[in-house]
């Protein structure tokens, strides 16, 4: 593909980085001749100094050859104006905007899923934008989905009630696990699951290295293993792996601004059904609590007025006075959500050190998750690769629906659907096997609402909407599923 990128920020560097690995053509447009001359050294791509809001800049740059417009700058409003201005010329161009305020979308729905709302019939899409990407919402819900699931690690789930889903555990000394190898582990249970990827440290330098695994693949303590299993079965490889999940009774939420906020919603504003009854299953009412933290007095009294169920402070977590005062040290769970993604981390980990059971932090970008692993977090949310997942998965066409990096950035879940042109075809897995490369992970045939774990005979058909992983970026593995 031909794409255009507006904005060479820190999200549009990332961004044109996975396009050019994928053999793309990328153009990357900015107003700051300091932010190009970086990532013209940075990366393999046509860089520009220009106005990306000036239709002759753009065609100048060359935007009657793209394929599609990508505009990430810092501006909702430049965004906008840049897709709705080429939108009038090139109506068939795919046009993609990052987009953080919630009164530009029709409701707030539209901002949780991520897109505007497409008019029916031949209308053009709202703004002649065709996805509007919310970052903050992306970044909530996975946060949101940590805490679902516990804050034992991030979570990728699939279908709509969630039926399964890929959790990253450690495999702790002792365990059952420690020391067996993949293809004896269905003698330990007789639950149906998938190891997905694997992480080991090199003894020497420490250095994390992601693979594919295989059924010679033996399991270590230390080693992080991502699990495809259903959601009823997770309990079970917590046990395998010789992990013990306490109940949450105690949140702290660090950080009230835009992600903070959608979080609390999340947590906070629900019926009977809402998340922290399920949190909380089996536990008195009087016992559930949520704590807001932040060091903003404006923020605190939003939020007050907000989550009128909620504890608001107004202090300074780092500040050691507080944290014994207000004993944060008992807490189960500390959620930082700040625009600082260092404070969070060494917050997270400072208050993890003191006694606080689990703690999610909110990082920059993927790499960071190691860094963040390594000062004891237990789940790290890299809020720029959920932005660039998203859009990526835009761009690789209908056919592809999903997209989520793991193993810090290394393979990307892909989620499809198989058209008739597809090169697999009527081929059984096994036929079309390729260990260390590929591995494909559920399938869902058409008319079933459900999907089913895959082996080795399973058959491919037309339209069928499959689950596989891959190295990031791999372009010519995905091209022969969904082209």
């Amino acid at each position: 593909m031909n794409i255009m990128i507006i904005g060479a920020g820190f999200t549009g560097i990332q961004l044109a980085k996975r396009l050019v690995n994928e053999e793309n053509i990328v153009t990357l447009i900015d107003n700051d001749d300091e932010v190009i001359k970086h990532a013209a050294n940075r990366i393999d791509c046509n860089v520009v100094a220009a106005d990306g809001n000036n239709l002759q800049n753009l065609e100048d740059a060359g935007i009657e050859k793209a394929d599609a417009l990508v505009a990430v700058t810092g501006s909702d409003e430049v965004n906008m104006i840049t897709c709705s201005l080429v939108d009038a010329v090139y109506p068939n161009l795919l046009k993609i905007a990052r987009v953080r305020n919630y009164a530009y979308y029709v409701n707030t729905n539209d901002a949780a899923k991520h897109h505007a709302e497409t008019f029916a019939n031949n209308h053009r899409p709202l703004y002649g934008i065709d996805y509007m990407i919310h970052p903050d919402v992306e970044a909530a819900n996975a946060i949101v989905t940590a805490v679902e699931h516990g804050a034992i690690s991030d979570v990728v789930s699939f279908g709509e009630q969630n039926e399964y889903e890929i959790t990253a555990l450690e495999v702790q000394k002792g365990s059952a696990l420690d020391g067996v190898a993949l293809k004896s582990i269905r003698t330990l249970t007789d639950k149906k699951f998938l190891v997905v990827y694997l992480e080991t440290k090199e003894s020497d330098t420490d250095n994390i290295i992601s693979s594919l695994p295989s059924g010679e693949t033996v399991l270590h303590a230390g080693d992080r293993i991502g699990v495809l299993v259903s959601a009823g079965n997770v309990a079970s490889m917590l046990d395998l792996c010789g992990i013990k999940v306490d109940a949450i009774k105690k949140i702290g939420l660090v950080g009230i601004g835009r992600i903070g906020s959608i979080v609390a919603d999340r947590i906070i504003e629900k019926d009977k059904t809402s998340l922290l009854s399920r949190l909380f299953s089996g536990v008195r009412k009087s016992s559930q609590s949520i704590t807001i933290i932040d060091t903003d007095k404006d923020l605190c009294d939003q939020a007050q007025e907000r989550f009128p169920t909620a504890t608001i402070m107004n202090a300074d977590v780092t500040d050691e006075a507080f944290i014994e005062e207000e004993k944060i040290n008992e807490y189960n769970l500390i959620i930082c959500a700040t625009h600082n993604h260092e404070l969070n981390m060494v917050v997270s980990a400072y208050l993890e050190s003191l006694g606080v059971e689990k703690t999610i932090a909110l990082v920059p970008q993927a790499q960071f998750g190691n860094i963040a692993r390594k000062l004891g977090v237990d789940v790290a949310v890299p809020l720029r690769d959920t932005v660039v997942d998203s859009i990526i998965s835009h761009l690789h066409g209908k056919s592809v629906t999903g997209i989520h990096t793991v193993s810090n950035g290394e393979f990307e879940i892909v989620e499809c659907d198989l058209p008739s042109s597809s090169k697999f075809i009527g081929k059984a897995l096994k036929d079309i096997a390729s260990p260390g490369e590929y591995l494909v992970l559920l399938i869902k045939k058409p008319g079933n609402s459900h999907y089913e774990l895959t082996s080795g005979n399973t058959v491919l058909g037309v339209g069928d909407h499959v689950v596989l992983i891959e190295r990031t970026g791999d372009k010519k593995i995905l091209e022969k599923f969904s082209k």
